[in-house]
């Protein structure tokens, strides 16, 4: 069966220990990512707000799997996490079947799901 990450990003803080994890697993050299942080910055919107002149910003951000990622096939062939998942510091990622995954995102918004 197919295998995918789930991963919710409204608790994702950014910290980048998802893009390390892998780089040093698959032994990356820098420019080179398995997984990578994509930052999203804009204003947050509010009933009669200036968007242009305000100082409420919202961030959040998002863990993608690129091209190179396996879901490292050799940790999870030896029963282990992908090393992505293992090192989240924030626990907002799930390694799984697709289908399971698939049904935890009705669970709550602000969720995403991938099969690299």
């Amino acid at each position: 069966m197919a295998k995918g990450l789930l991963i919710d990003y409204e608790f994702c803080t950014g910290c980048h220990s998802c893009e390390m994890a892998c780089r040093k697993e698959h032994g990356l050299s820098d420019g080179e990512f398995g997984i990578k942080i994509a930052e999203f910055i804009w204003p947050k919107r509010a009933e009669g707000l200036d968007w242009q002149h305000t100082d409420d910003w919202q961030y959040t951000y998002i863990p993608v799997p690129l091209d190179e990622c396996d879901l490292c096939a050799e940790r999870t062939a030896a029963g282990k996490l992908p090393t992505c998942v293992h090192h989240c510091q924030a626990k907002v990622m799930q390694y799984g079947e697709i289908g399971e995954l698939a049904l935890a995102l009705s669970e709550k918004p602000k969720q995403t799901l991938f099969h690299p």
